[in-house]
């Protein structure tokens, strides 16, 4: 089955959208099949700003209506326990919204961007998807994330070469408490980060310590920015440690 098999049978349905590399591709697909499609980004405080202005401009550029929900993340005490359950918890409340929204909107499918790249044992909150019956049209079609960034760019969709990027939580330990100080912290530091070039890293909290995960490339990077580095990120974190193992993640 390609995306267009699919769209040309299910000409209807919800989307949930983070503007990142694989629900763009998607969102493009269902427009370029002419479905009726709404897609709904879901804003908390574990998703930074950026986040949101991508997925702004990605429906900007398909000119197509971003309905964005509010979520108060924090209120729910089983995330902000931060388990080992709480991505489980977070995607269903996050689809739950979205699901009880579309569901008012007229949409009785919802559809993610999840890939057939994603391991299912790699993702807890896959769990959530199923339960709730989410779709996912890219995963079903055996489309990778090297075959989407490929379409994508062939697309003219400037999200082709955006990094994989996760929520603000998974920077923070499991059993840590998730507070609002701490992912704002991260995201400033972060977000420092990206000012200065870099792309695809995380800063771990460890304790009170940032922890910087970079990709090899960053490396020679992070030694030649490394005083103002540590003087940036040390207004948030007692000290700042460079993890030697590389990330692959694209």
């Amino acid at each position: 089955m390609t995306l267009s098999d699919f769209f040309h049978q299910y000409k209807k349905a919800a989307i949930a959208f983070s503007g990142g590399v694989d629900s763009a591709y998607l969102l493009y697909n269902a427009v370029k099949c002419s479905a009726i499609v709404q897609p709904y980004y879901v804003m908390s405080a574990f998703q930074p700003q950026f986040e949101l202005e991508d997925a702004k401009r990605i429906a900007k550029q398909l000119h197509i209506r971003l309905k964005i929900l509010e979520m108060d993340i924090l209120s729910d005490k089983r995330i902000v326990e931060n388990t080992d359950k709480r991505c489980y918890y977070c995607k269903k409340a996050i689809f739950s919204m979205i699901e009880k929204e579309a569901r008012k909107d007229g949409f009785s499918l919802l559809l993610d961007g999840t890939n057939a790249s994603d391991q299912e044992d790699d993702r807890p909150g896959m769990l959530a998807l199923h339960e709730l019956s989410v779709r996912s049209p890219l995963r079903e079609c055996g489309l990778t994330k090297e075959d989407i960034r490929k379409y994508s760019k062939e697309a003219g969709l400037f999200t082709f070469k955006k990094p994989a990027y996760a929520c603000l939580a998974t920077r923070i330990s499991t059993g840590e408490k998730i507070t609002k100080e701490s992912l704002l912290k991260t995201e400033k530091a972060e977000n420092f980060l990206f000012s200065l070039g870099f792309t695809n890293f995380r800063i771990r909290m460890l304790g009170n310590a940032a922890k910087l995960e970079l990709s090899f490339d960053d490396l020679q990077k992070v030694m030649i920015n490394r005083k103002i580095i540590i003087d940036e990120l040390k207004q948030y974190y007692s000290s700042v440690l460079l993890d030697l193992e590389i990330r692959n993640e694209k």
